[in-house]
């Protein structure tokens, strides 16, 4: 595990005592040196000063090389402009550039209607002043019309302007190496880190995933299913498979691990203890 680099990844705090457990989180695994960490982006900017707010606390009061996603959906051109320079002003060298999702009943999508036109737009306005890292579906994009056109719009965002690549999390490790194959036959050559999300609660894991597309492996969802409310055990059973599943992924050449934290610190922790 040593000299492997690890990210992280925060949602910005509502309330006081979200804040509370985002310090307390930030502290822990500061310990870990990541290399950088990012902050989620409320759909339709209903986080907008939130995520701002959230990177610069990151920054300036724990020290971490704090990186902003960005989302085109509900903004206009001249709203990500100011964010864009805002987030220079701060400092910030890397941006996580991603389509987002519409929020419901929610009519307009905004001026920038793909990915690929917010990564052009900030290559416009900013040249290389900024690492764009984008999103990548090893197991297929939920909205993608089939497997080969979610592999064309990757390479899209790729020839836009990315320079790398975090994925959603699976838990199937051959997903992450055949989109890796198949992206390097389309002559892609940015890194492309494994999106990892570790395991604390199962109702809570299930609900995401039907959302985002991303599959539970059978033999895991029974066996979390058969811990029933045995809290302890769903943890250290979901730490040693995420684990595994780490190590697989490290000894087959993923560059680094990108940790969905969900602002908790104990579940990645547990992860990184295992993997040494």
């Amino acid at each position: 595990m040593s000299g492997i680099p690890v990210s992280f990844e925060f949602y910005p705090p509502k309330t006081d005592q979200q804040g509370a457990q985002l310090d307390r989180t930030a502290a822990k695994l500061k310990q870990y040196s990541p290399e950088y960490v990012s902050c989620t982006f409320g759909a339709g900017g209903s986080t907008l000063s939130y995520t701002a707010e959230t990177v610069r606390h990151l920054k300036h009061g724990h020290g971490f090389d704090a990186t902003p996603h960005l989302s085109c959906v509900g903004g206009s051109r001249e709203e990500i402009r100011e964010l864009l320079h805002l987030y220079r002003e701060m400092g910030c060298r890397r941006i996580v550039a991603l389509r987002g999702d519409l929020p419901s009943g929610m009519g307009h999508p905004g001026d920038l209607r793909y990915a690929t036109d917010l990564i052009g737009f900030i290559r416009a306005e900013h040249g290389d002043a900024f690492h764009i890292e984008v999103g990548a579906y090893p197991e297929t994009h939920p909205q993608a019309d089939d497997a080969l056109a979610d592999l064309r719009h990757f390479k899209a965002k790729v020839d836009a302007g990315a320079n790398g690549a975090i994925t959603q999390y699976f838990y199937n490790a051959d997903a992450y190496f055949h989109f890796v194959d198949a992206v390097r036959k389309l002559g892609v050559q940015i890194p492309i880190v494994p999106g990892v999300m570790p395991i604390s609660n199962y109702a809570q894991l299930r609900r995401f995933s039907e959302a985002c597309g991303a599959e539970i492996p059978r033999w895991i969802g029974k066996r979390m299913q058969a811990l029933g409310d045995d809290a302890d055990s769903i943890r250290e059973f979901g730490a040693d498979v995420v684990a595994a599943l780490c190590q697989r992924l490290l000894a087959g050449g993923a560059p680094a691990l990108h940790f969905y934290t969900l602002n908790l610190a104990k579940p990645t922790q547990s992860v990184l203890t295992r993997l040494g």
